[in-house]
């Protein structure tokens, strides 16, 4: 398969993701389309980098999925803390999130 298609999939991806980003209201869902473009631009990394013949792209697709993981971690948590106070993931009101 020619790894141009890959990026082309990784760009369908991303718009999807952003997508979700944009219209939903739900933290979770928002949530899952930002993971959603976060790998897709890991899969355009790596066809780009196997399109030019070397490994740059997929070391740093390799830092990109720890940077992900790591956020996941965060994210969650601050999900989970402003549902425990609020009893909602609704992102329609963020001036509730100040402090």
């Amino acid at each position: 398969m020619d790894p141009i298609n890959f990026v082309y999939l990784a760009a369908i991806l991303f718009a999807i993701g952003s997508a979700a980003v944009l219209t939903r209201r739900n933290a979770i869902v928002a949530f899952m389309g930002v993971e959603l473009m976060l790998n897709a631009a890991n899969l355009a990394l790596v066809s780009f980098s196997r399109i030019h013949g070397e490994v740059d792209g997929q070391v740093m697709a390799f830092f990109v999925m720890v940077v992900a993981a790591a956020e996941v971690v965060v994210g969650l948590a601050i999900i989970i803390a402003v549902f425990r106070t609020r009893q909602s993931i609704s992102l329609d009101e963020p001036a509730e999130l100040r402090g």
